[in-house]
């Protein structure tokens, strides 16, 4: 009995450093999609359709911007002192090659994911550092946005090496709010998904699916 009652107290240990170690950020389900907060883009023609898929690993959302461009965004407190990686699984089936994406004309992204930190009264004044899967960039390039310095575009993945192919990368993004803004934030407010191609006026097809915050 005190063998069972050891091993079992183990599994409690374990299970609550594995709850406290990883911070699941969305579901992807319909009731979720339905729920999420959409966030549209001043000046887009038409709004990025998300719809819920499902393969192997789970569900994911699938996203088709046709010269569109909406995110959808949850207001969620991540504590980056104990869960400071991002981690992402994603694909793009279509790309966006051609355009210069640090450049207004050319700002699109097939996928993105925004860490947003509130820094003040009104959304213009947050920070936000901008995961992006490049259709013509190195991985490891970053720029600020052309419309605002306040959002920093850092390519995690680019299409250049995985076209149509599911990828799953990570970043620091305590470290990146330092590196980037010359912030130390130790929570972070948001996080918000995004396709979009109201710039280039193509077409883009991207895919999400388990994304989390964790302590490694």
């Amino acid at each position: 009995m005190k063998i069972i009652f050891k091993f079992l107290i183990c599994i409690l240990i374990i299970s609550e450093f594995a709850f406290a170690t990883e911070v699941k950020i969305f579901e992807f389900t319909q009731s979720e999609l339905s729920q999420l907060e959409v966030r549209k883009v001043r000046g887009a023609d038409k709004n990025t359709v998300y719809t819920v898929g499902s393969n192997q690993n789970g569900n994911f959302f699938k996203a088709v911007a046709d010269n569109a461009a909406s995110g959808l965004g949850k207001e969620v407190k991540i504590d980056l002192n104990k869960t400071p990686f991002i981690n992402i699984t994603w694909k793009v089936e279509k790309d966006l090659p051609g355009i210069k994406e640090n450049t207004k004309k050319g700002h699109d992204f097939a996928a993105r994911v925004f860490a947003v930190k509130k820094t003040g009264a009104t959304p213009l004044s947050n920070r936000a550092i901008n995961y992006v899967f490049s259709s013509n960039n190195e991985i490891g390039f970053n720029s600020p946005s052309p419309y605002t310095k306040k959002s920093i575009d850092n390519v995690l993945a680019s299409t250049k090496y995985d076209l149509n192919e599911w990828v799953t990368v990570k970043a620091n993004v305590k470290e990146d709010f330092k590196k980037f803004h010359d912030l130390d934030v130790n929570e972070l407010d948001g996080l918000a998904i995004m396709s979009d191609t109201d710039n280039s006026k193509m077409k883009a097809i991207a895919y999400y699916q388990n994304i989390y915050f964790s302590a490694n």
